[in-house]
C-alpha cells in the first residue's frame, strides 16, 4: 500500500475514533511527514489542516495581522510608543479579523451590491478610525474612511462583476427569456 493511502486511512481512522488495519491505518498515534521522519498525530494533523485552509479564513486573518501592524505604525506617528500602541495594534487585529471572517463567511448568500458594500464598509471603517489615530479631526478622518470605502466599494464591485463565473452562485440575477417577434423585438407576454 502507497503511503498516500496509508496517511489518509490513517487520518480517516482518527476522524471516526476507530482503528481499521485493513485501509493502512495503526493503532499508533505516530504518522510520517513526506520525508518519511516520524511526526506525532497532532502535528501531522495540524499541518494537514494548515494546507487546506480556506481562502475565505485565511486571508481575513493575514489581512487583519497586517492592519494590526499598519496601525501600531499608525500610533508610533502620534507619539504613542510601547504597551498602548501594542494593543491598539491587537484591538484593530481582533476585531477586524472578526469582522473579515463574519463578512467572508456570508458573502456567499449575499448579492454582488451588498457583498461590495459590505467590503467597502469595512475597509472604510477600519481606515477611518485608524486614520483618526494619528491626531485627526472626526471630520478629516470621517471624510477619509468615506473616501476609502466608496473606493473600496467600486473596486470590489468590479472585481465581483468581472469574475462572476468563480462566485459561489454564479451569475445573481439571470435574465428571464423574452420571446422575440417576427422582426427580432421582444414581445411582452402575459
Amino acid at each position: 500500500m502507497d503511503q498516500h493511502a496509508q496517511r489518509h486511512g490513517a487520518r480517516a481512522a482518527r476522524s471516526h475514533g476507530t482503528v481499521d488495519g485493513e485501509h493502512g491505518a495503526t493503532a499508533d498515534a505516530r504518522s510520517r511527514d513526506p520525508q518519511g521522519a516520524s511526526l506525532p498525530a497532532g502535528r501531522a494533523g495540524l499541518a494537514d489542516r494548515a494546507k487546506h485552509l480556506p481562502a475565505t479564513v485565511s486571508l481575513p486573518i493575514i489581512t487583519a495581522l497586517a492592519f494590526g501592524c499598519f496601525t501600531i505604525f499608525r500610533t508610533h506617528t502620534d507619539g504613542t510608543k510601547g504597551g498602548p500602541a501594542m494593543l491598539y495594534g491587537l484591538a484593530a487585529a481582533v476585531v477586524s479579523g472578526a469582522l473579515g471572517l463574519l463578512v467572508a463567511h456570508f458573502q456567499s448568500s449575499m448579492l454582488t451590491e451588498t457583498r461590495a458594500l459590505a467590503y467597502g464598509a469595512l475597509f472604510g471603517c477600519s481606515m477611518g478610525w485608524v486614520y483618526s489615530l494619528g491626531g485627526e479631526s472626526i471630520l478629516k478622518s470621517s471624510t477619509f474612511g468615506l473616501a476609502m470605502g466608496a473606493i473600496m466599494f467600486v473596486v470590489s464591485l468590479y472585481v465581483f462583476r468581472t469574475h462572476r463565473v468563480r462566485e459561489p452562485h454564479g451569475r445573481h440575477r439571470p435574465h428571464k427569456p423574452r420571446h422575440q417577434g417576427s422582426h427580432g423585438l421582444p414581445v411582452a407576454t402575459h
